[in-house]
């Protein structure tokens, strides 16, 4: 027991899980303003670097959107050793969010229960936010339609597309990388509107006319099974802008939580941490098979807190792994014991490269 659980993490639960997620996020911008994070790469173990999209990661564990989302405290973050910082998601306009409370733990599956509904800052404060920030590690900024509340009136299918558009004129200059948000399961756009093959189309026919010069992820639901992977697959053939996935979370709650029922039935929102990983695993392991390796990579999240977890995704197809949930459970600690752990893993499975690993168990 490391000394986040033993002591802090009890402390943190006692209060309200959004309150102690903005305690621990202005804490970390704190100490990002009086100590930045600093070149790691001598911490790194060379085993670990991987090339993604033309880009350097000194290691392929990422910080997921989710927790920084309006780029408050990237520098702190970044000194925890992860190899890629992913902050949002982030709209061309400053949202609120869903109303209050949409945040819960559900400590018997350590996971947790997400209803925010996108709250950022808005591009304007973001971008001006991280037009001085250095990091020693890729920045992704992961984009997405502005969630103006269920009362706003309907926009028309033109309107959202150009909005995402214009955030990613905004953002581009200052990210190395773009994850555009084409899922959120806790906003009603969100969850369907991509959903209509017709909408992907002409998204990403409006987003090539942009000619990015940053590579490009698209963040999917992980719902419609292969069906849903060999439309979009088919979807992005054209467009060279695309260099790879990610699979959302859920708007659904998955089956065999431990968690009793009556805890979370009547509260919205999608489930995040280990309940979420089967599902995502197998949109990792069917899109690796049918996917142009040569071209496209995936990124994944969901349930990874050991270097075994991160270990099997990226052996069921990812490049790379991002985690969030497990900062809430073991602490920031949790990194450097995964990038410890993983190059024995390597070194069981007589790989020199965790690139080498990627793909293994998929046949």
């Amino acid at each position: 027991m490391n000394p986040y659980t033993a002591w802090l993490r009890p402390l943190l639960f006692r209060l309200d899980a959004e309150q102690a997620h903005r305690l621990a996020l202005e804490a970390a911008a704190r100490l990002g303003r009086f100590a930045p994070a600093r070149q790691l790469a001598d911490d790194h173990d060379p085993r670990l670097q991987v090339r993604i999209a033309g880009l350097h990661f000194p290691n392929p564990v990422g910080l997921a959107a989710g927790f920084d989302k309006s780029g408050t405290a990237a520098e702190a973050l970044a000194s925890l050793g992860f190899g890629s910082i992913e902050i949002g998601s982030a709209s061309l306009d400053p949202s609120d969010g869903n109303p209050k409370p949409r945040l819960w733990r559900l400590p018997d599956d350590r996971a947790i229960l997400v209803h925010y509904g996108l709250p950022n800052d808005g591009a304007a404060v973001i971008t001006r936010r991280l037009a001085q920030l250095r990091l020693p590690v890729p920045l992704g900024i992961n984009i997405v339609k502005t969630n103006r509340g269920r009362h706003a009136p309907p926009e028309s299918a033109e309107q959202i597309i150009a909005e995402y558009v214009q955030a990613a004129r905004a953002f581009a200059p200052q990210a190395d990388y773009l994850t555009f948000n084409l899922s959120c399961p806790n906003t009603e756009d969100g969850r369907d509107f991509f959903a209509d093959p017709g909408h992907l189309r002409d998204w990403l026919a409006a987003i090539a006319n942009l000619r990015p010069d940053k590579p490009v992820f698209l963040k999917v639901s992980p719902l419609g099974g292969i069906e849903a992977i060999e439309r979009l697959l088919q979807a992005v053939e054209p467009h060279d802008f695309v260099s790879g996935f990610m699979f959302n979370l859920a708007p659904v709650k998955p089956e065999g939580l431990r968690t009793p029922e009556r805890v979370w039935r009547d509260r919205p929102g999608a489930v995040s941490g280990p309940p979420a990983s089967a599902l995502i695993d197998a949109c990792i392991t069917e899109t690796w098979r049918r996917m142009d390796r040569g071209r496209f990579r995936i990124i994944a999240a969901g349930g990874i807190s050991t270097a075994e977890d991160a270990y099997a995704k990226i052996r069921r197809g990812a490049s790379a792994v991002q985690l969030l949930t497990a900062l809430v459970y073991e602490g920031p600690g949790v990194v450097r014991r995964i990038l410890r752990e993983l190059p024995r893993l390597l070194e069981r499975d007589g790989l020199r490269n965790i690139s080498d690993a990627v793909g293994l168990d998929v046949t």
